[in-house]
């Protein structure tokens, strides 16, 4: 028939699926005939690692500063930001790599600094170390963390490390030497400075249970094994010309405070480490804020880039560019320091689209509340260059282990893969601010 037509004239090119992409964990998941070793849901990452942990330790990487306000802002922000996807685009392979200071990465994410790991699981930073060398994730290492930095960069093998430092006080400079020279010995070839936690917050969660966990040593591994510390400490214990009975008078005092004789006794067992650990947050957590002049200190101690972590206005942003940091991670600490402030989301917005930010070189990374894929989306839209994931993967290791915490990523990187795609770009880098809506917020 003259009006028949050769259907296989109309096939067209195509382009095959990466099979080695993030995504591919879906395809995975569903040709193995079993489910995952948990879910693929974040609220039920939470909700099994609430289960594996007594409740003092979920309730202390689980808690938030005071009412908790700032922690509920960083996830409503995300529900106020939609993306708004396009179509008929070839996005079947798609690029999720990117590049910071130099160094080439396959995905966006980064695995954000959090301390004190034991009391989730025993194998802590080390398994989350692994874990982050297996899927070619970036890992922050935590001043806080409870393993040494030289552990954790074994276990991490040739893997990418930052450091994030928890910055001593002033009158201790000769410890911050020590840590960043450890660090740079260790191969860790960026150094994250948090800007917001210098005193800690009131966190009732904590406060409830009267637990911290530093108080009993977990969270102190850096400064344990580090020998300007340990010579600080023993000159410190040389310098107390107190006598004998002032010294067991104080002892006495402080195991009266539990008010049970299990309590008193775990102070005694525990005596030289409570004693050591106190020494130590007084170094780290004394309550005595760093200024902006103190920079220049860190650029002539460390020869890397330089982040400053917990930026979160313009105002800050400038005053990063101008003392010649390298970059910044715009983050409220998870809601867990200010409470009652904007949403880290929000403070993403201001200062990406701040004109003296734009014509910089400052490169903005995001933290605080992504728990998605679209989440990681919306930051990148935003400016973001990259994206750290705090609690979710802690709640995987609190689940699995190691394995927990690679099943935690593998989510989140196919569901940002995947989401990439659904949303019509064949690559992150294509984003921008006009692929999301923004709803109005209620007015005050």
């Amino acid at each position: 028939m003259p009006n028949e037509i050769d259907a296989k004239r109309l096939n067209q090119p195509y382009t095959e699926p990466d099979p080695a992409s993030h995504s591919s964990f879906q395809r995975d998941i569903y040709q193995s005939f079993r489910p995952p070793i948990f879910s693929t849901t974040h609220s039920e990452w939470e909700r099994l690692a609430r289960s594996k942990v007594p409740t003092p330790n979920f309730g202390y990487v689980y808690g938030s500063a005071s009412s908790g306000a700032t922690a509920s802002a960083n996830r409503e922000a995300f529900n106020r930001y939609r993306l708004r996807p396009r179509f008929l685009v070839d996005a079947t392979r798609r690029d999720v790599g990117i590049e910071l200071f130099g160094t080439r990465y396959k995905s966006p994410l980064l695995v954000a600094p959090v301390g004190v790991q034991n009391i989730m699981h025993p194998d802590a930073e080390e398994a989350t170390a692994r874990a982050c060398h297996a899927l070619e994730v970036p890992m922050i290492l935590s001043t806080a963390a409870t393993r040494t930095i030289e552990q954790v960069a074994v276990a991490n093998a040739d893997g990418h490390r930052w450091f994030q430092l928890y910055w001593p006080k002033p009158q201790y400079e000769e410890v911050t030497v020590s840590l960043l020279n450890r660090a740079k010995a260790s191969g860790y070839k960026v150094l994250v400075v948090t800007l917001d936690t210098f005193h800690l917050a009131w966190r009732p969660t904590d406060l409830d249970t009267a637990y911290l966990p530093f108080i009993w040593g977990q969270g102190c591994q850096v400064g344990f094994s580090d020998p300007v510390f340990s010579t600080l400490f023993e000159e410190m214990q040389r310098n107390d010309t107190r006598g004998y009975g002032e010294k067991l008078a104080e002892l006495w005092s402080i195991m009266r405070r539990p008010g049970t004789a299990y309590g008193a006794a775990q102070i005694l067992l525990n005596a030289r480490v409570i004693q050591k650990s106190r020494a130590w947050l007084d170094v780290m957590n004394s309550g005595t804020y760093r200024e902006w002049e103190h920079l220049k200190i860190l650029k002539r101690l460390w020869d890397g880039p330089i982040v400053l972590k917990g930026i979160q206005t313009a105002e800050d942003a400038h005053l990063a560019i101008d003392y010649g940091m390298d970059g910044i991670i715009v983050s409220n600490h998870g809601g867990r320091q200010l409470d009652g402030a904007i949403a880290s989301l929000d403070a993403l917005a201001e200062i990406t689209a701040d004109e003296k930010v734009k014509s910089s070189n400052l490169t903005v990374i995001f933290d605080s509340g992504v728990r998605t894929g679209s989440d990681v989306l919306k930051a990148l839209a935003l400016g973001a260059k990259a994206v750290c994931i705090g609690r979710p993967y802690v709640y995987g290791l609190a689940a699995g282990g190691q394995g927990g915490v690679e099943h935690v990523l593998k989510c989140l990187l196919a569901d940002t893969d995947n989401m990439l795609g659904n949303c019509g770009k064949k690559s992150i880098h294509d984003l921008s601010r006009a692929d999301l809506q923004v709803l109005p917020q209620s007015k005050l």
